[in-house]
């Protein structure tokens, strides 16, 4: 599996430094660009085309919680099976049926304000979901039970677009 990290010149680290990681990425666009390469031969502009291409791939996949996260994890022999381990926590799953409930109950009475209350209870639940996730990649090393709560950080950002989508639906 290609490093993105190493792409970058960055530690693998689920805390990543975003600015060295934006500063990185808009150095190597600018020398991979393929505008530096318009009148450069077919070969050049086709291998301009697929670093940019990686580039972009790397950057986007380190500039997301989850998906750097599984990064990290696949790095280290372990697969966050989105597709085929969906056991979570009873808990984790009645409180998102809770969640789901309360955004379905806002939109169905058009009630911005509970949609916002909504928002705000999915980003702190997802900060202190990043939090564990740093200590468990980062300082403990322990990646198997990273896995989970990087299943568990998926749900919330699917939980946070739908809001988001709710938002355009009542407006």
């Amino acid at each position: 599996m290609q490093n993105h990290f190493e792409l970058f010149g960055l530690q693998p680290a689920f805390s990543v430094d975003e600015t060295a990681l934006e500063r990185c990425y808009r150095e190597i666009q600018a020398r991979v660009h393929p505008d530096r390469f318009a009148h450069a031969g077919a070969a050049e502009r086709r291998a301009s085309l697929q670093w940019t291409t990686r580039v972009n791939e790397a950057y986007r996949s380190l500039k997301n919680p989850v998906q750097r996260a599984s990064h990290i994890l696949a790095l280290h022999g372990v697969d966050v099976a989105f597709e085929t381990n969906t056991a979570m926590p009873a808990a984790f799953l009645g409180q998102q049926m809770e969640l789901r409930e309360a955004l379905e109950n806002a939109v169905h009475a058009k009630d911005l304000k509970s949609l916002d209350a909504l928002q705000k209870s999915i980003a702190r639940d997802k900060q202190a979901l990043e939090a564990k996730l740093a200590q468990r990649i980062d300082a403990d090393k322990d990646y198997r039970a990273a896995a989970g709560l990087v299943r568990e950080l998926q749900f919330l950002e699917k939980l946070e677009a739908e809001i988001d989508g709710a938002y355009e639906v009542i407006e």
